[in-house]
């Protein structure tokens, strides 16, 4: 059974681990949503390539039966 913890305990041990995060830098937050862009690009670019074969291969195997 758990244990229940009182408001200050609680509280104290919120700051505590509030304390322990590590922010990233600017220059980081930058280079990651850069990245982010980039394979998004480069994702969009893929599927768009993708899909224009398959519909040029199943609009030329279509026109050689209609």
């Amino acid at each position: 059974m758990a244990t229940k913890t009182n408001p200050i305990q609680f509280i104290q041990q919120v700051r505590s681990e509030a304390a322990k995060i590590v922010w990233p830098t600017r220059r980081e937050v930058m280079l990651t949503t850069l990245m982010v862009f980039i394979m998004a690009a480069l994702t969009a670019t893929f599927f768009f390539l993708v899909d224009l074969i398959i519909r040029t291969g199943l609009t030329g195997f279509l026109n050689l039966f209609g």
